[in-house]
């Protein structure tokens, strides 16, 4: 029986639209070809469930996720990705989460300050070289903040910064420690050496992580989250 015979399941129609300027979105170069590779591009993405109803012509938004069981500062941003995909979902868009390098002081030797710029790297290859119309970045620290943003505004596409927030405090006594200070305190000043090493390293201790999140000092959670409010990141309505 010829193939024609079978009946046919109507393609749906790609539209092409554009961002406030009129300007066709970028993903459309991908998405939104009525040829053999915009089937292929398509083909290959419906493989992991997404329906054809997305392939519609909206923004395509990625989510680039520094997420790693390696940092403890990030371990929590898969929960924080899923709500900003029901964000994105909620708005029309189409998001797309994507890993990229991950850094933290805690574990990464000899120093993660040394492979920012690799970070940087990795964001806007991954950034430039896919169907994206705009990029949710997600980091916190020092260490990510600046090597994602540097990585998105060399794509010249619109970004926003969701901070990963920071870890709880600690407490001591009656008072509240930031929790990366109250460690090196304890390791330093009244942890080894000093009769109370049982409080460091051990998981019931008061200087025990309470939760995932960034460490509040100064050159940490709060310098990076006002780098995000000084540097001129493409405005995301652009979109």
């Amino acid at each position: 029986m010829p193939w024609s015979s079978f009946p046919q399941s109507p393609v749906p129609r790609i539209q092409i639209m554009t961002n406030k300027n009129g300007v066709p979105f970028r993903s459309t170069r991908w998405f939104g070809l009525q040829d053999k590779d915009g089937f292929i591009h398509r083909s290959w993405m419906k493989n992991q469930g997404f329906p054809a109803n997305l392939f519609d012509g909206r923004p395509v938004i990625g989510i680039c996720n520094t997420w790693s069981e390696l940092v403890p500062c990030n371990a929590h941003f898969r929960l924080v990705a899923d709500r900003v995909k029901r964000g994105i979902y909620e708005a029309g868009g189409f998001p797309l989460e994507f890993p990229v390098m991950s850094l933290g002081e805690t574990n990464l030797r000899p120093t993660a300050m040394l492979f920012r710029n690799l970070v940087s790297m990795d964001v806007e290859e991954s950034i430039r070289g896919n169907p994206l119309d705009g990029v949710v970045l997600l980091c916190g620290c020092d260490k990510t903040t600046p090597s994602l943003m540097m990585g998105a505004a060399s794509c010249d596409l619109p970004a926003l910064v969701v901070s990963g927030g920071g870890i709880l405090h600690v407490a001591l006594g009656w008072s509240l420690h930031d929790h990366g200070h109250s460690v090196y305190d304890g390791v330093h000043g009244r942890g080894f050496g000093h009769g109370n090493a049982a409080e460091c390293g051990d998981p019931g201790g008061r200087f025990a992580p309470l939760r995932p999140g960034t460490r509040g000092g100064k050159a940490h959670r709060g310098d990076g989250s006002r780098k995000c409010e000084d540097v001129a990141n493409p405005d995301p309505e652009g979109i």
